[in-house]
């Protein structure tokens, strides 16, 4: 038997907010979190790069002292973010056994993994802190959060890049299907502003190149985007049955009403063109929530502003709703935020909620001239959502070729 799957429960800490209230009150008034970066790195390095969208307030200002000491940027920030999530949710009582962890990462500790180089070479192997490897493994964020609140079903953890964290709320979806717990704590983080993730990926021709205008550098859809911006940060949702949220009389902000995962299967950084695996997990995802493209009334895009990227999903789209993709309402999100890799496909399912719940389709802005190739119904204005039954899907792609899209519906 089908089990309703609801959210109770959102936490964001983005380059918007420490907060996903005001995250989402930010992205509604068109702010960017992109800036100049300040550090002696910059320079030293000569990057080619100079600026990212960091999140707007530090993990440690939020955490203990102790706790933060002990966990790398990137697990701070999901810490964080699924402190916020769990107290929206009215902290819900539920037998440790009975509580699940599904967390992503695109690429972890990577902090605590170069600063640990960089001690070893320079001081010895002898000072090389003991707390390096389970501070820099992938599912450092994962067992952190599955620790705090003392979760026994499973702490799992995805590692898909960019599609990390939709595909953990997918797998969420699945567990507590599979009656594996009554309550999971989802989402995604990363804290990869780096020299070294800023160089590569600067090598690659990924990164826009606007040092001179960063707040208007994330760009989907228009004429001119060159490339996305780093961002950092950490979003989580508390998802659980309807039945157990109704025992307990939380409120419920919508459905998670399907999920599902594909792999291109054509190259390593490269979105098959056709856009089949794209378009395929659209349709698998729309499957499992009993939905078809017909019912969709809100899309908010993967969308991260690369000449590419952009014209990649959009074919994927076309293929799935036909023209009728021209007149629903979508959201680019990453303008605001820039891209927070394994992190971004959390947050922007935490926008896709409160899209549905305040009927409004968060604005794309810095949107000057849309690439007429890309025909979308996307504005610089947040877009009415109108009565009635809402559904809405949340896109992620990432390098490897990983799709993963997560279906919302309103309550």
């Amino acid at each position: 038997m089908t089990k309703k799957i609801v959210i109770t429960g959102i936490g964001a800490t983005s380059p918007l907010g420490g907060t996903a209230r005001e995250s989402w009150n930010a992205l509604l008034a068109g702010e960017s979190g992109a800036k100049s970066l300040e550090y002696d790195w910059v320079e030293q390095y000569d990057l080619p790069v100079r600026f990212a969208a960091q999140a707007k307030v530090r993990p440690e200002a939020v955490l203990e002292r102790p706790v933060a000491k002990r966990l790398d940027p990137s697990s701070q920030f999901a810490l964080v973010s699924a402190m916020e999530a769990w107290a929206d949710a009215g902290a819900p009582d539920v037998a440790p056994e009975r509580l699940g962890v599904d967390y992503a990462t695109g690429i972890g500790g990577i902090w605590t993994l170069l600063d640990a180089w960089d001690t070893l070479r320079e001081r010895g192997a002898r000072r090389v802190l003991p707390m390096t490897v389970p501070m820099l493994m992938p599912n450092a964020a994962s067992a952190a959060i599955s620790m705090h609140f003392h979760a026994r079903a499973f702490a799992r953890t995805v590692a898909s890049a960019c599609a990390s964290s939709t595909e953990s709320i997918a797998n969420a979806y699945e567990h507590l299907q599979l009656g594996l717990a009554d309550v999971v704590i989802a989402g995604g983080s990363e804290s990869a502003v780096h020299p070294i993730t800023l160089a590569s990926f600067s090598s690659m021709q990924a990164l826009s190149k606007r040092n001179d205008d960063p707040a208007h550098a994330s760009r989907p859809y228009n004429v001119d985007r060159d490339g996305f911006v780093m961002g950092e940060g950490a979003a989580s949702l508390v998802i659980e049955t309807e039945e157990h949220a109704l025992a307990r009389g939380a409120r419920i902000y919508a459905e998670l009403a399907g999920g599902a995962v594909s792999a291109d299967s054509y190259h390593i950084t490269a979105n098959d063109p056709e856009g089949r695996g794209a378009s395929r997990a659209v349709l698998d995802a729309l499957a499992q929530a009993g939905a078809t493209p017909d019912d969709v009334t809100h899309i908010n895009a993967h969308a991260t502003s690369t000449p590419v990227g952009d014209i990649a999903e959009y074919t994927a789209l076309h293929s799935v709703f036909g023209d009728r993709v021209h007149e629903i309402p979508v959201s680019a999100t990453k303008a605001s935020t820039g891209h927070l890799l394994g992190g971004t496909g959390a947050l922007e399912a935490v926008f896709t909620v409160l899209a549905l719940e305040n009927r409004l389709a968060p604005p794309t802005i810095n949107l000057t001239e849309q690439d007429p190739a890309i025909p979308l119904l996307v504005s610089g204005d947040a877009q009415p959502l109108g009565e009635g039954a809402q559904v809405a899907i949340s896109n992620s792609f990432g390098f490897g070729g990983h799709n993963a899209v997560a279906v919302f519906r309103s309550v």
